[in-house]
């Protein structure tokens, strides 16, 4: 099932990460932290439920991180839980970009991590493949860029330690860092990374 980006039907879980992204954006009063785990959680359950596809193309523009949470291991287990989740201060900006190739048809792109505090900047790039049917896009990182306002002081070649041949498009998912996406709409994104931390992300026009 190909969801929807616009007509999505009332849920209190789009109602709610909505008015975080809308708070966040402006400032006032964000919702707590528990509500938003909720929230996704939810979100993450129906889009299992519904089985939602999203297509590639839903992920291109600049979107700023605004809500994760972390994970932690459960001893004599071997499992994780989730951390209570933590709103990403406002001076700390953190955006990923996703852009496609002449191969889009093929899920094939770039994306671009961009972390900024202050007049410094931090800018990995590298290439993404996008699964649709399970909404699951995977990525490496290749390049690292560090700039002081308009300096750029650092520009190289990196290895993520993930993928060994350098051959992207032939490495299975399992070695690769990954979001699986379950929730995209012309505002916000959300997913769950590789270790299974949760994150919220909000269009930055």
């Amino acid at each position: 099932m190909t969801a929807n980006l616009i007509s999505h039907s009332p849920s209190d879980f789009i109602t709610s990460l909505s008015r975080a992204a809308t708070a966040y954006r402006e400032g006032s009063q964000v919702p707590s932290a528990e509500v938003i785990v909720n929230a996704l959680l939810e979100a993450e359950k129906t889009a299992k439920l519904q089985k939602l596809n999203y297509p590639f193309e839903s992920l291109g523009g600049k979107w700023r991180l605004c809500f994760a949470t972390g994970t932690k291991k459960v001893r004599n287990r071997g499992g994780i839980i989730l951390g209570k989740g933590w709103y990403v201060p406002k001076l700390t900006k953190i955006h990923l970009c996703f852009s496609s190739t002449e191969e889009q048809t093929l899920g094939k792109g770039e994306i671009a991590n961009h972390v900024q505090l202050g007049g410094i900047l931090l800018k990995l790039t590298g290439p993404i493949k996008y699964l649709g049917k399970k909404n699951l896009l995977a990525f490496d990182f290749t390049q690292m860029q560090i700039s002081l306002f308009n300096w750029m002081f650092v520009n190289k070649q990196i290895r993520s330690g993930k993928v060994e041949s350098g051959n992207f498009d032939n490495q299975p998912i399992a070695k690769l860092p990954f979001f699986a996406f379950f929730l995209i709409t012309e505002n916000l994104i959300a997913a769950r990374g590789r270790g299974g931390g949760l994150a919220l992300w909000i269009k930055d026009n």
